[in-house]
């Protein structure tokens, strides 16, 4: 119950930290933080949760990041659908208080997506359903290769929060305009919730895709981290 409790928690921080950023901050007039701070604002929750709660639950805050823990063998099967419920919950709860503080705006609208991910025409910069498949799919693998990498009993101990933070970041340095980044199904759920509409209808390639990123980066670790020759 408490590890769940505390995935609920550090999944609510990841999607109004992240997502917050986006929706109130990235586009604020004179002093935007643009794409940049954003990136940094997904980055920053995960690194502040991992050094909170990393000794508590682990600090998934995805499901596509706990199943791919399990595929690799560091993670209880078990565990899995508390796990996953409570990221789900924990985001959905998440977007709800950033809805609540936007809408707080007089002009607030759902028109520009409440920081939901899409493809096609709902994509930031319009790239198609295949294009949104393979980043998704490619950047949720380098993800877990960065998490099981760091958290490693060779690696450096102590680093992997910053590690696993700064991986957060590049991913969406590199993969905004794509998709606006989930590799987080949780995250691409909460939000899409209250956009309803596209987003929901959407939503399944980011439930699809991460997972099947995080179930590859946990197969090539397997093979490259294992120490048999």
């Amino acid at each position: 119950m408490k590890q769940s409790l505390a995935e609920f928690i550090g999944t609510f921080w990841l999607v109004l930290g992240g997502c917050g950023s986006a929706v109130l901050a990235a586009a604020f007039p004179d002093v935007g933080i643009g794409l940049l701070g954003v990136s940094f604002a997904f980055g920053l929750t995960v690194l502040t949760m991992a050094f909170a709660i990393g000794h508590i639950s682990g600090c998934h805050l995805n499901p596509a990041v706990s199943i791919g823990l399990c595929v690799a063998g560091r993670f209880p099967a078990s565990k899995l659908l508390p796990y996953i419920a409570a990221q789900v919950l924990g985001g959905i709860a998440g977007a709800g208080v950033l809805y609540l503080i936007a809408s707080g705006k007089a002009d607030f609208s759902l028109a520009n997506g409440f920081a939901s991910n899409g493809f096609g025409i709902h994509s930031p910069g319009g790239y198609s359903l295949l294009a949104c498949l393979v980043t998704e799919v490619v950047m949720t693998m380098m993800f877990l290769l960065i998490i099981l990498g760091s958290t490693d009993s060779r690696a450096p101990q102590g680093l992997a929060p910053i590690a696993i933070g700064l991986g957060l970041t590049l991913i969406h340095l590199i993969s905004i305009p794509v998709t606006n980044t989930s590799v987080n199904p949780a995250r691409s759920l909460g939000v899409a919730v209250f956009a309803g509409d596209w987003a929901i209808g959407q939503v399944w390639l980011f439930w699809v895709a991460p997972i099947i990123g995080a179930v590859l980066g946990a197969v090539i670790y397997k093979i490259i981290g294992s120490t048999e020759e």
